[in-house]
């Protein structure tokens, strides 16, 4: 742990860290109530509410890059992530508040926030550290850790709250919880970020363009590899986000609940894979420090191969236990086991991207190609939701296995683009 908050990182690392565990704490607190929600309180069928949750899962992850060419381009990522915040808070209080008719609104609101939000915080990281490369990987470590301690705690708060009173108040405390992170980033930004992301660098200086074209050849192979690696992620997603659909109506339907007489809120399962987030990165990136040091470390493309083939793996587990369930309840360990394995496979790849990322990327178009990352994510969660929306027509062993399958033949055909994908990194 003390080797990942090594000393040395800027104040501002630490306002993000913040900002982002506080909207991360409202994303997935809503997330994991919104398909109960939707089939309970709403009355939709199973397969819609698989359907809009991956409509609006996959649309918070194509709308960053829109909000990272306007940040790029017109605005900075500092306004960009401000007007976020604001339509955060409001797309959440009015999904607390306001009539079910409005139910749609709400969603499109966040829509939008997330796409000023989610590439700008994330880009702006890397600016802090455009003098520092060697220690952008340690800062993402520490930055993904925040994402995730927000994603812990919201599910227990929000998922409790609406447990006992009803859904609007998971929802409100999912709002007020973005609220806490936009005054944090107001009340400190400008003493502790400076003038980082206050304006747009989509125009470089003349020397800055010249460096550029000098290097023109290297930084499309670069380019083009991270496309390839961005493509790979797309499967990885589909299954992984199976969370907040099919896998939470398994843990709703098909899990024995019950511990000691009291019945676990189904969202509480959310919060095991930030859980394990937190508990493994510190020690994932001891690995690849350690690893590092005998020169054994895997390449970025190979520890992306690694969270295809883990993935799968954690689908195999999934698979077998829905087998399981056609005779009856099963226990709640393989759902653990399942995220655990996921998890390991997660921060194999998804901390390891942002870094990538912001090393690759040109600095005028950093925002850009960071909602471009984030566009993986729209299509697999577009995915995802069409998966999820099968559960009532598959059975738990069949979707589960299903998805093993896709994540393991992507794990062979990445293998097989390795050694060409490594040189162009280099």
């Amino acid at each position: 742990m003390l080797n990942v908050f090594k000393q040395g990182h800027p104040k501002g690392l630490y306002l993000l860290f913040c900002v982002e565990m506080w909207e991360r704490f409202s994303y997935y607190g809503m997330r994991a109530l919104i398909v109960l929600y939707m089939v309970q309180n709403l009355m939709y069928s199973t397969q819609k509410a698989g359907n809009i949750y991956g409509l609006y899962t996959g649309l918070v992850y194509l709308t960053p890059l829109i909000g990272g060419y306007l940040a790029d381009r017109y605005f900075g990522q500092r306004k960009c992530i401000s007007t976020g915040a604001i339509l955060m808070i409001c797309g959440l209080l009015l999904l607390a508040f306001g009539p079910k008719s409005l139910f749609l609104l709400s969603l499109c609101l966040m829509i939008v926030a997330n796409g000023f939000f989610k590439s700008n915080i994330s880009s702006l990281l890397g600016l802090l550290y455009e003098n520092n490369e060697d220690k952008k990987d340690s800062a993402y470590t520490i930055f993904y850790m925040g994402i995730n301690l927000g994603a812990f705690f919201s599910p227990l708060v929000c998922g409790t709250l609406a447990v006992k009173y009803g859904y609007e108040y998971g929802f409100a405390s999912a709002g007020i919880g973005m609220l806490i992170g936009l005054t944090f980033y107001k009340l400190f930004e400008n003493r502790w970020i400076g003038e980082y992301g206050l304006k747009p660098v989509g125009v470089n200086s003349v020397a800055e363009d010249r460096n550029e074209q000098t290097n023109s050849a290297q930084q499309n192979s670069r380019l083009g590899a991270l496309l390839v690696l961005m493509l790979f992620t797309v499967p990885f997603w589909v299954c992984f986000e199976q969370a907040g659909s099919s896998l939470t109506l398994f843990a709703q339907y098909m899990t024995d609940r019950n511990f000691f007489n009291w019945e676990i809120p189904t969202g509480y399962f959310q919060s095991l894979n930030p859980l394990f987030i937190i508990l493994l990165a510190p020690l994932m990136s001891v690995l690849w420090g350690s690893l590092r040091n005998k020169s054994k470390e895997p390449s970025s493309v190979e520890k992306f191969a690694i969270a295809l083939f883990l993935i799968a793996i954690s689908f195999v587990v999934l698979a077998y236990a829905g087998y399981l369930s056609a005779s009856g309840l099963v226990s709640p360990l393989w759902l653990v086991a399942g995220y655990f394995i996921m998890t390991v496979a997660e921060l194999c790849l998804s901390p390891i991207g942002l870094s990538l990322v912001s090393k690759l990327a040109p600095k005028k178009f950093l925002s850009l190609i960071m909602g471009c990352w984030f566009l993986t994510s729209f299509l697999g969660n577009l995915i995802a939701g069409m998966v999820g929306g099968k559960y009532d027509a598959l059975t738990p062993a069949q979707l589960f296995g299903m998805l093993a399958i896709v994540s393991f033949v992507s794990f062979i055909l990445l293998l097989c683009f390795v050694p060409k994908l490594n040189k162009s990194i280099k």
